[in-house]
């Protein structure tokens, strides 16, 4: 029987060492980093939903943690930010604004990319901008439904405002984590420690 040690790593994070202490260290870490990201706001006249670094780092940080502990940490973010900490785009917090379900995608693909980085979907170029347009659409599939709801328009709109104004800045992140990860994990089989 075979441990993951034996094997190797299967997320970046196991590179590192520690245990319980690491692993609650990049929850709050991870969470943190996807508040900050989401500070970086840039409002467009024409749709409610800002463009925000939010979704890269969402899709890196999963890449990175795996998928349960990206499920802690954007699990976190969610209810602390619901629950009042202004940690959601521009110091945002609660749910009712227009881009909410978007944040309760950031969950749906947190577990998803995580998950597929667990079986190394992050180690090739290839592979990991399948990964990061896969996050994308989760992200979308909870978002627009509820654009759709909170705004009062049909999925063609929803669709107008919530997805096609962002597909440019998804392909630019897309590119960028797929040189990102696998060169990352190029760094860390040089190293030995995969």
């Amino acid at each position: 029987m075979s441990s993951i040690s034996s094997v190797g790593p299967r997320t970046l994070a196991d590179t590192l060492p520690g245990g319980l202490v690491r692993n609650i260290a990049l929850v709050l870490g991870s969470a943190g980093f996807v508040g900050l990201a989401a500070q970086v706001k840039i409002f467009l006249p024409f749709t409610p939903v800002p463009l925000t670094l939010t979704t890269f780092a969402v899709l890196l940080s999963a890449a990175v943690l795996g998928g349960n502990r990206a499920a802690l940490s954007l699990g976190l973010y969610l209810v602390l930010g619901v629950a009042g900490v202004p940690w959601f785009s521009g110091q945002a917090s609660g749910w009712a604004f227009a881009s909410f379900g978007y944040i309760v995608g950031y969950l749906l693909a947190a577990y998803l990319v995580g998950r597929l980085a667990e079986r190394g979907a992050d180690r090739t170029p290839l592979k990991t901008a399948g990964l990061m347009a896969l996050g994308n659409l989760a992200i979308y599939a909870a978002g627009v439904p509820w654009l759709m709801a909170f705004l009062g328009v049909d999925l063609g709109k929803a669709l107008m405002l919530g997805v096609l104004p962002f597909l440019i800045g998804d392909a630019i992140k897309l590119v960028l984590a797929a040189g990102l990860l696998p060169g990352t994990w190029a760094l860390v089989r040089r190293s030995g420690r995969d």
